[in-house]
């Protein structure tokens, strides 16, 4: 099953947790989306957010957060469909690092997006 969200993310926490100046993720419904072998126990770098990363190298693998239940987030380069899954908005616009030019037509979201993240979920 395809995502149904694709979003970048200029928050501080994705950027660290990604190494890059964006990030950008997938979101599925948790039963859409299954993991081999099991993602195992999730680390928690802030109170509302559970990651998980790859035992052998360390890459982020997915991550949930608290408000916007139902929902797993995995980072767009992990899946062999990345080439034809375009992001559609931006999270977290307002946290943007200055130097980052991007200019396209997409929502920018000052914070989370939580609110068409949330419905993208119950539309699908």
């Amino acid at each position: 099953m395809p995502p149904h969200a694709i979003s970048y993310c200029h928050c501080s926490d994705c950027r660290r947790v990604s190494g890059a100046p964006v990030a950008a993720f997938t979101a599925f419904a948790l039963d859409d989306i299954s993991f081999a072998p099991a993602l195992g126990v999730p680390t928690h770098h802030t109170a509302t957010t559970k990651r998980w990363f790859c035992v052998n190298c360390g890459s982020p693998l997915a991550a949930c957060f608290d408000y916007l239940p139902g929902q797993i987030y995995v980072p767009l380069g992990l899946l062999d469909q990345a080439p034809d899954l375009p992001p559609q908005l931006h999270s977290h616009w307002g946290e943007k690092l200055s130097w980052l030019n991007i200019h396209d037509d997409m929502p920018k979201a000052d914070a989370s997006a939580r609110t068409a993240l949330a419905n993208s979920h119950k539309e699908k």
